[in-house]
């Protein structure tokens, strides 16, 4: 029988598990309390929790949750980082946090439930943030429109100045 405190502890952790569109499993392993300090404080001011718990425990709520890819990666010093927001500044910190002794080490990472292996957290780390990228794709689909109305925009001038010249000719011929 589980204790009382294990069962609410999955409880949390599955319900972490269900509501985050990006989790990044870490292996923690050689950094010290000051650094995880660091980075810990660095995740939360932009929305992600960074949790140790129990591999076992971590194994059986992403299991309840419903992701399966994880388990082989609940072994060893295992940190799970879960970000609500957008995953490319987790992955950004996590990968930038302590790059000169590649740590925290990138076990694996799922992104709107799509698996990925721990090495490819480069790719992640290199996009823009989420906002720059909306804007980008903005600025991209606008750019035909603009052209557009500039050149309907030039061919109306050309028109109207073709018509004010004919109209003064008539009155000055009148």
């Amino acid at each position: 029988m589980p204790k009382p405190e294990k069962i609410e502890a999955v409880a949390a952790l599955k319900k972490l598990f269900e509501e985050s569109d990006s989790m990044f499993v870490t292996d923690y392993k050689g950094l010290n309390v000051a650094d995880m300090t660091v980075l810990r404080r660095q995740l939360r001011t932009n929305n992600v929790r960074y949790l140790i718990a129990k591999n076992t425990l971590m194994r059986i709520a992403a299991d309840q949750a419903g992701i399966k890819d994880f388990d082989q990666h609940f072994s060893g010093p295992t940190a799970v980082a879960f970000a609500q927001d957008d995953p490319a500044v987790a992955a950004k910190i996590l990968h930038d946090s302590y790059k000169d002794r590649d740590l925290p080490r990138m076990k694996a990472f799922i992104v709107d439930n799509d698996y990925f292996d721990g090495s490819e957290i480069q790719r992640l780390a290199d996009l823009p943030p989420r906002d720059i990228l909306l804007s980008q794709l903005v600025a991209s689909v606008e750019a035909p429109f603009s052209e557009l109305v500039g050149s309907l925009d030039g061919f109306f001038r050309g028109l109207v100045g073709v018509i004010d010249a004919l109209s003064e000719k008539r009155e000055s011929e009148a």
